[in-house]
């Protein structure tokens, strides 16, 4: 039996899946965003880290140095959770 589709109807994109984050290139990048974060997550794995921002806008991550990590970190207004 042959059944009729609407392709148009088949392939949609998701539009309400989760917020993909942005990655931050640079430090002068982290520096301008970093003043409008509700909050920031710093994740260690060994000497790496990857410092993340939530902001209205949403999610920014950088990777960097777990010692260029906590200089980043100091000093920044928005709660600061570890893991």
């Amino acid at each position: 039996m042959f059944y009729p589709v609407q392709l148009g109807s088949i392939h949609k994109p998701v539009k309400n899946g989760p917020p993909v984050p942005h990655e931050l290139k640079s430090k002068e990048e982290f520096e301008k965003l970093v003043e409008s974060a509700t909050e920031v997550r710093v994740s260690r794995k060994g000497d790496r880290a990857k410092v993340k921002l939530r902001t209205k806008a949403g999610l920014y991550t950088l990777s960097t140095t777990s010692e260029e990590a906590d200089s980043l970190v100091k000093g920044v207004k928005a709660p600061v959770v570890e893991f």
